[in-house]
C-alpha cells in the first residue's frame, strides 16, 4: 500500500503510490464501488460520514467490507456539512467509528445549488479539527490566499476545486490553482470539477499533487472503464509534469535540423 518510489505522494507522513483519489458515493452498488476503486488504483477512499454506513448500522450493507481499512486508506468527509460544528461533530464521530483514525477530509458548504464552501467556516473547523488532533485535508476555493491561511492553521493538503463539484466542466482555473501550488509546501490536490481523463492530465500537468473524484466515475456510463482511463491519465500527467514540456511558440520549430544535411 505504500511505495518507497522517490515520487511517492506523501500525507500526513505516510507515502502512496497512487495520487489518485476516489470517491465512494453514487455508484450502483457496492460491487461496483469496489470493481471502480480498484480499477482507478486508489489507496485512499473518501466517504461521506453522513451518507454511508461504515459501522453506524449493523443492519445495512457496510461499505468497509469491499473496501477494508487494511488495504485501503478510509479518508472520512464531512459532505452535507454546512456549519463548523456540524463539521466537526462529524469527524469526531467518524474517529470513533475508525478507533482513532486521524486523517480527515474536511469540507463545509455554503451554497446547496453550487455547493461552493463556505470559506469562514472552513476556517473555523479546521482550526478546531487541528487542534484536536486531526490531520486535516481540507476542501477550499480556488483562493491563494485562503490557501496559505489553511496551510498555516496545520493543514496537510489544500484541495482547491477546479470547477463546481460534480459539474464536470474541467479545470477552469489553471492560473489560480498554479498560484496555489507554487507558494504550498504541502501537497494540493484538485477536488471537484473533473469531467473525463483530460480533465485530470492537465491537473497533474499544472503541477498538483494529485486529484481527488467521485462523480466523474461513478457517473460515467461504464464507471470501472472510466476509472481505468483515469488512473492512466493521472500517471501521464504526472510523468508530463515531471519531464518539463517544451516552451509554447507561435512558429515553427522543425523536429531535425538542417545543418549538416546531405546536399
Amino acid at each position: 500500500m505504500t511505495s518507497n518510489d522517490n515520487d511517492a505522494l506523501v500525507i500526513a507522513g505516510r507515502s502512496y503510490a497512487s495520487r489518485l483519489l476516489t470517491g465512494t458515493g453514487k455508484f450502483k452498488d457496492l460491487e461496483e464501488t469496489r470493481l471502480a476503486t480498484e480499477a482507478a488504483g486508489a489507496e485512499i477512499v473518501t466517504v461521506a460520514i453522513r451518507r454511508t454506513n461504515i459501522g453506524q448500522d449493523p443492519d445495512q450493507p457496510n461499505l468497509l467490507d469491499v473496501l477494508p481499512p487494511d488495504r485501503y486508506t478510509i479518508l472520512p468527509n464531512t459532505a452535507g456539512c454546512y456549519t463548523a460544528d456540524d463539521a466537526v461533530r462529524t469527524l469526531q464521530l467518524a474517529r470513533e467509528l475508525l478507533d482513532g483514525h486521524r486523517l480527515v477530509k474536511l469540507e463545509v458548504l455554503g451554497d446547496q445549488r453550487t455547493l461552493f464552501p463556505d470559506v469562514v467556516q472552513t476556517l473555523e473547523a479546521a482550526e478546531r479539527l487541528v487542534a484536536d488532533g486531526f490531520d486535516v485535508m481540507v476542501y477550499t476555493s480556488d483562493d491563494p490566499l485562503l490557501a496559505r491561511r489553511l496551510e498555516a492553521i496545520g493543514c496537510v493538503a489544500i484541495m482547491p476545486l477546479a470547477a463546481p463539484i460534480g459539474s464536470g466542466l474541467g479545470i477552469q482555473n489553471r492560473y489560480n490553482l498554479i498560484e496555489i501550488v507554487e507558494n504550498a509546501k504541502v501537497p494540493v490536490l484538485v477536488d471537484a470539477g473533473v469531467g473525463t481523463a483530460s480533465d485530470a492530465a492537465i491537473a497533474m500537468e499544472l503541477g498538483c499533487d494529485g486529484v481527488l473524484m467521485n462523480t466523474a466515475i461513478a457517473g460515467a456510463r461504464n464507471p470501472v472503464l472510466m476509472a481505468h482511463a483515469m488512473k492512466l491519465a493521472i500517471q501521464a500527467g504526472r510523468a508530463a509534469f515531471r519531464a518539463g514540456r517544451i516552451p509554447r511558440k507561435r512558429y515553427a520549430s522543425a523536429s531535425s535540423p538542417l545543418d549538416g544535411t546531405i546536399g
